[in-house]
């Protein structure tokens, strides 16, 4: 008994300390209750968020639908589209089982007539003096094309060929009126719609900023679309030097179009030989897809002379032997000279010589023993003297001077 009564005597001063504690305890937590009660998360704001939730699932759902609905007429014209493949396939096989195998396909010479190639080789031949090997590949090139349109014709099975180019070559030896008539042979035999060329340069195709070359590279790829594309001086796209150029940009683009867009569109890529074979090793996918590597020589000095004959011919004027005498020691000391370009410097001399020759009249006329006359045989003829001022300006240039 006595020890009973000494435990309760112990326990007493534990409960009375125990008791404050859980009223404490009890008022905080009813405080707490109060203050969750009115908290912001439990007061509306007039957003109803189940229905706007509602909204968003609705229109999910029916965005897919729309998704799936695509994705079942994208499968319906695949399997249309390749029902009618097998059909003509089918009918194919039919017809060249049928066909007796002398069978004619028509005549080379007919359909080098009524396509309009001959006509393009003809104008080739016209318009370019020499070139010889350039020649020759472009009539390879034409045969091709038209074997394959009278395959096409007998139902054999042909792909489109690779037709992208590299035309390589000093500046002035006919890339781009090569490129002008291939497009124009292309055309002709179906190979692209119009048959246009687009000459541009890394300034056309590449940006100055971040996202910039994109969009002016995939413009100048669209101008050119159903014809050529012809990038001169192409190696400039590509900057070894600079990691975080955006010429590099610009090539991708170009890569993925001359892949998937092999039927409506040629690229012609130009420039000088060595610079161009570089530019390749940096870029083997680009070489890879070019087909066709044609190299065009420099001219010699008696081609420069029959270039200057077409030009005058061209441009309804007449040489005289004495002046032709002097053009061919005028080209002969400027081919020695810096930035010599072909046939552009012939044309600048033929410039030249249609100026001094104009002032020489105009001198004539206008000269006190003169009526003032001028006859149009007169007006039709450059002389010699004509190329003796720039033959005597060119001998007096030093080995560094810079000359038209």
């Amino acid at each position: 008994m006595a020890r009973v009564i000494l435990a309760l005597c112990l326990l007493a001063p534990a409960a009375a300390l125990v008791a404050p504690m859980n009223v404490r305890a009890a008022t905080h937590l009813y405080s707490d209750a109060n203050t969750f009660g009115q908290g912001p998360s439990l007061q509306w704001d007039g957003t109803d968020t189940t229905t706007s939730g509602a909204k968003k699932l609705s229109q999910a759902l029916e965005d897919a639908d729309i998704d799936r609905k695509k994705a079942v007429e994208e499968a319906e014209r695949r399997s249309k589209w390749q029902e009618l493949a097998r059909e003509e396939k089918l009918k194919k096989i039919a017809f060249m089982k049928e066909m007796p195998d002398d069978t004619p396909a028509g005549s080379v010479s007919e359909y080098m007539f009524k396509e309009g190639v001959k006509d393009q080789l003809d104008k080739l031949d016209y318009d370019l003096v020499g070139l010889l090997p350039v020649k020759q590949r472009v009539r390879e090139i034409a045969a091709l094309l038209v074997l394959d349109k009278m395959r096409r014709k007998l139902g054999f099975d042909t792909a489109v060929p690779s037709l992208h180019m590299c035309f390589t070559g000093a500046p002035g030896t006919g890339k781009t009126t090569v490129a002008v008539r291939m497009g124009q042979i292309l055309a002709k035999m179906g190979y692209c719609r119009s048959g246009h060329v687009v000459v541009a340069t890394r300034d056309d195709l590449v940006g100055q900023y971040v996202g910039h070359t994109a969009p002016k590279t995939k413009e100048v790829i669209k101008q050119a679309l159903g014809g050529v594309l012809l990038v001169d001086e192409a190696y400039y796209l590509y900057n070894a030097a600079n990691d975080r150029d955006y010429g590099q940009e610009s090539i991708e683009i170009l890569l993925t179009f001359m892949e998937n867009n092999r039927e409506d569109l040629i690229v012609v890529l130009a420039g000088y030989k060595d610079r161009m074979d570089k530019f390749f090793s940096f870029i083997p996918g680009m070489s890879s897809r070019i087909g066709n590597h044609i190299d065009f020589p420099n001219y010699e000095v008696d081609e420069l002379l029959e270039i200057s004959k077409v030009m005058t011919r061209d441009l309804e004027y007449e040489m005289s032997a004495d002046a032709e005498d002097t053009f061919k020691k005028f080209i002969t000391r400027r081919m020695e000279l810096p930035f010599f370009s072909n046939a552009r410097t012939v044309r600048n001399a033929m410039d030249r010589a249609r100026m001094n020759s104009a002032i020489r009249i105009f001198d004539t006329a206008i000269a006190d023993d003169s009526d003032g006359n001028v006859s149009a045989d007169d007006m039709k003829q450059i002389t010699a003297g004509d190329f003796q001022i720039i033959l005597d300006e060119a001998n007096a240039a030093d080995d560094n001077a810079i000359l038209a």
